[in-house]
């Protein structure tokens, strides 16, 4: 608050210039001039000198209901910047695609919300171009993405490295030739497929089968396309969809191969009717970030989030 009103609400409170410049270790003639020039400023006088002890004008009495509608905010800011420290309040706006907002964001949230109860989270799932646009707008704190969104106008730190792997029905003939490998789901959950005695299947093998690919544009399916380009293979496409886990489910029926990252596999209920394949790690491997708009600062929720997500197993 300003040092002036201060002065003046410390003469309303004692009724007296001389006890007010007491408490305030000046003296009584500096603290009169204090009050005076701040009469002078908003051009009315605000105590009646005449009675004792002193009295507000009627202008003064609205001076004074003023500075304690200040003091108020003040107090309440205050109280807020405590309990956001300590996030007893405070918001945190996630965004990410169909893929992270079920299986990754869930889990996060969950542990987030439970040690930070009073903290509001809200969670959008929109496709990587809309949440880039609303980080853009600030209507996000964060995104999570394994896009590549331009450096000049987002920030943006790993949160993990995922893997594509061939994803193949488990009735398909090829699989007799590939047998040797062929990787459990759970050397998937844990990790351990990423051993180097886990050899990439030969995916010429598969240049005759059917598969189902991500639409253009979205990053798996540009490096699938990376893949086949690599293996001089044009691919016989059954299916061209949106969603990596919609590409799960088909070739869980049985009507194509798909690349589904190892983020889903380890998350998703385990199916009999697939099978999984390692892949060229060069082509197969990418970032998976955290995105926020460049230049803006970092909440504490944010921070604490972060922290989370650096903790969790994934």
């Amino acid at each position: 608050m300003f040092e002036s009103m201060r002065y003046v609400y410390l003469v309303y409170k004692e009724q007296s210039f001389s006890k007010a410049a007491q408490k305030l270790f000046i003296s009584q003639p500096s603290l009169s001039a204090t009050v005076k020039r701040e009469e002078d400023k908003i051009g009315y006088p605000i105590f009646d000198r005449s009675t004792k002890p002193l009295t507000l004008t009627e202008c003064g009495a609205r001076y004074i209901r003023a500075v304690e509608q200040i003091m108020a905010i003040e107090n309440d800011f205050e109280t807020f910047i405590n309990d956001w420290g300590d996030l007893k309040t405070g918001q945190l706006k996630l965004g990410g695609s169909a893929l992270y907002s079920s299986w990754v964001f869930p889990l996060l949230v969950s542990r987030f919300t439970a040690k930070y109860p009073q903290v509001t989270v809200e969670l959008i799932e929109r496709r990587s171009p809309e949440l880039a646009n609303l980080l853009q707008k600030g209507l996000l704190d964060l995104t999570i993405d394994n896009s590549i969104l331009d450096k000049e106008s987002f920030d943006r730190k790993v949160f993990r490295v995922e893997h594509l792997l061939l994803t193949v029905p488990a009735n398909s003939p090829v699989n007799d030739r590939a047998k040797a490998y062929q990787i459990p789901e759970r050397s998937i959950e844990d990790g351990s497929f990423l051993k180097q005695d886990t050899q990439p299947v030969p995916l010429e093998w598969f240049a005759r089968e059917p598969f189902v690919l991500l639409k253009p544009n979205n990053n798996t399916r540009t490096r699938a396309d990376a893949i086949f380009e690599k293996y001089g293979i044009t691919p016989k496409v059954a299916f061209e969809l949106d969603q990596q886990f919609t590409s799960y489910n088909v070739s869980c029926t049985g009507a194509g191969i798909s690349f589904i990252s190892d983020t889903l596999i380890a998350r998703v209920p385990a199916n009999p009717r697939v099978v999984f394949y390692k892949l060229d790690k060069e082509l197969s491997t990418r970032k998976i970030y955290f995105y926020w708009k460049a230049g803006r600062y970092v909440s504490r929720a944010m921070e604490e989030f972060f922290k989370l997500a650096e903790e969790e197993k994934f």
